[in-house]
C-alpha cells in the first residue's frame, strides 16, 4: 500500500451528517484514511428521528461497488445499513466474489433502545453475511436478535454472547458494544474465537451520542490497515470514539441528540467569531 489507505463504506445516508455515510466518511477523514461510499438507501432524518428511507435498488447497490472496485483498490470496508434482504443478499455477493480488502460488518438491525430497523427476512439476510465478514459489530440488542437470545446485562453475559456468535452464527471476530449499558464504564468485548477481552473505558456522560456505532466500525476499517492485527486496531478505535464523544458537546447540532465530534483531534477547542 502507497499513500492513504482506502476504506469503502457500503451503507445508507443520513441528511443530518451524524450517522451512516456520513460519519463514516467524516470518520475516514479523520484517522487519515480515504473515503469512497456506495449508498445503499436514502433517509429523511434529523437529530429527533427518522421519517422517511427510500431504498436504493439492489443491482444498483452492486453496480455502485463493482465499478468502484474495478478501477480503486480497497484498503478496508465497512458495511452498515442495508435496509432489506435484497440489497443484503446483494452485499453478500460481493463479498463471496471478493473485495479485496477486509470487511467490518454493523449489523444494522435493532437500535440501542431496543427498536427493530428491519424486517424479519432482511433480519435474516444480515445473519447470513456474518460468517462472510472479518469482523462482526453488534450491539447488545443485535447480538440479542443475532441469537434469539435475551439481552446481556453484564460483561460475563456478554462474553458468552461473543462466544455464541462464533459457535452458532458463524462470526469470525466479534466486537459486542456494550457503550449504552448503565455503569461506570464503557465495556466492550472483543472475541476472535482464541481469545475474549473486555475493553472497558471511562463512560462519558453526554446526550450526543448519534451515529456512536457506525463510526466505531468505520475507525475500525480505518485503522486496520496500519495494524498489524485486529485488536490494536480496535483499541486504537475505541479510543479515537472516547475523545469523539468527550468532546461532542462543543457542537450544537439539531433539536435532538446530536452527533459526535469526528474531527475533535483536528478542529480548534475555541473556534473563532465570524
Amino acid at each position: 500500500m502507497s499513500g492513504a489507505p482506502v476504506a469503502l463504506s457500503v451503507a445508507g445516508s443520513d441528511p443530518s451528517g451524524g450517522a451512516g455515510i456520513q460519519a463514516d466518511l467524516k470518520t475516514f477523514s479523520a484517522l487519515g484514511a480515504y473515503g469512497c461510499a456506495a449508498v445503499t438507501a436514502l433517509t429523511a432524518q434529523s437529530t429527533q428521528g427518522v421519517t422517511g428511507v427510500h431504498v436504493v435498488p439492489a443491482p444498483f447497490v452492486r453496480e455502485q461497488v463493482e465499478t468502484l472496485i474495478a478501477d480503486i483498490a480497497l484498503d478496508a470496508v465497512k458495511i452498515g445499513m442495508l435496509a432489506t434482504a435484497e440489497v443484503a443478499d446483494e452485499v453478500g455477493g460481493l463479498i463471496r466474489r471478493g473485495l479485496g480488502a477486509p470487511v467490518v460488518l454493523d449489523p444494522v438491525m435493532v437500535s440501542t433502545s431496543g427498536s427493530r430497523l428491519l424486517d424479519q427476512d432482511a433480519m435474516d439476510a444480515v445473519r447470513r453475511l456474518v460468517p462472510l465478514a472479518d469482523v462482526v459489530t453488534p450491539n447488545l440488542h443485535e447480538a440479542a436478535a443475532l441469537l434469539d437470545a435475551p439481552v446481556a446485562t453484564d460483561p460475563a453475559e456478554m462474553r458468552a454472547q461473543a462466544e455464541q456468535l462464533h459457535t452458532r452464527v458463524g462470526a469470525r471476530r466479534v466486537l459486542l458494544k456494550g457503550g449504552h449499558a448503565t455503569g461506570d464504564d464503557a465495556v466492550d468485548v472483543w472475541s476472535d474465537g482464541d481469545r475474549v477481552v473486555e475493553l472497558s473505558r471511562p463512560r462519558i456522560h453526554t446526550e450526543n451520542t448519534h451515529g456512536t456505532g457506525c463510526s466505531l466500525s468505520s475507525a475500525i476499517a480505518a485503522l486496520r490497515p496500519a495494524h498489524d492485527d485486529w485488536l490494536p486496531a480496535v483499541q486504537a478505535a475505541k479510543a479515537w470514539l472516547t475523545g469523539a464523544l468527550r468532546a461532542a458537546d462543543r457542537l450544537s447540532v439539531g433539536h435532538g441528540p446530536g452527533p459526535i465530534h469526528h474531527f475533535h483531534a483536528l478542529w480548534p477547542v475555541d473556534h473563532p467569531a465570524e
